[in-house]
């Protein structure tokens, strides 16, 4: 059986009718029922049929593991070029650790033997070259080092260091401005050559060796130059007297460096010879004695 519907503006709508039996009241069929009616034509209800949505990243293990070797590549090629010193048999040992000269400290010596040591593990280290070797390297370059800088940091430090020393001054610095060179009488060089060395930037001479303030043939060395260019001062004054040396060479007209470097050496020879070891502290007993 068939219904028409009318409404406003629209036109006729058949609906079929389900009747079940002759005695059942006449009743609407259900809007599930409709989709299985044959002759069920409306422009008016639509069949919403689910759809299958396509994942957008359906790629995405791909693109990740491509992302992933690329930045592994990359890496590589950054650690290849940060390491050069692993290929070189001629690497000091500031290359080795991983440090710079003049920012050389207790702290940051031992962390950066900490590093070496972990990056270089034989369950860590997938390089070509031996990790035994690598860490017998980097033992060695930390047991040279700590032997030769024995001080804390500048940055703990709180008060100036060329007014209070940290330490006795055993090691050697050499004014570079005021150094004859080659052309020396009395030659440091030849008098101490395991500790003085004559550069190439500017021909005078420079340690290359610390912690030899007790050798005789660097006291005689030191006593023996005719220009008094060469004194005895601490890791930090050392450190500190380098750095303005350094600004002072490569900027030779900026007289008030060198002025500033003439002010610091006189006033670290003036403490350094003022300098007192700490006394020991004498035990406190706190229980009584009978």
């Amino acid at each position: 059986m068939v219904i028409g519907l009318t409404g406003a503006g629209s036109s006729a709508l058949e609906l079929p009718v389900f009747r079940p039996s002759s005695s059942a009241p006449l009743s609407l069929v259900p809007f599930e029922c409709l989709q299985t009616c044959q002759g069920f034509r409306s422009n008016n209800l639509r069949n919403n049929r689910p759809t299958r949505l396509r994942p957008k990243c359906q790629n995405r293990d791909r693109d990740t593991t491509e992302h992933e070797s690329e930045s592994s590549n990359a890496n590589f090629s950054e650690t290849g070029e940060q390491y050069e010193w692993v290929s070189s048999t001629s690497a000091s040992p500031y290359q080795i650790l991983g440090i710079h000269p003049t920012s050389c400290s207790a702290a940051r010596l031992k962390a950066a033997f900490r590093a070496r040591v972990k990056e270089f593990h034989p369950d860590v280290y997938k390089g070509s070259r031996s990790s035994n070797e690598i860490i017998c390297r980097v033992i060695k370059a930390y047991e040279i080092l700590s032997k030769h800088y024995q001080f804390e940091s500048l940055e703990s430090c709180d008060s100036d260091v060329f007014e209070d020393p940290e330490c006795e001054a055993c090691d050697v610095f050499v004014n570079e401005l005021l150094c004859v060179g080659k052309g020396c009488p009395y030659s440091c060089v030849k008098r101490a050559p395991h500790v003085f060395s004559f550069t190439h930037q500017n021909g005078a001479a420079r340690a290359i060796s610390q912690g030899n303030g007790d050798d005789y043939q660097v006291q005689l060395a030191v006593g023996q130059c005719p220009r008094r260019c060469i004194h005895y001062v601490t890791p930090h004054q050392r450190a500190i007297l380098q750095d303005v040396l350094e600004r002072v060479l490569n900027n030779p007209f900026d007289l008030a460096e060198s002025a500033f470097l003439e002010s610091l050496i006189s006033k670290a020879n003036f403490e350094n010879r003022r300098y007192q070891n700490p006394n020991r502290k004498p035990k406190v007993e706190t229980q009584y004695v009978d």
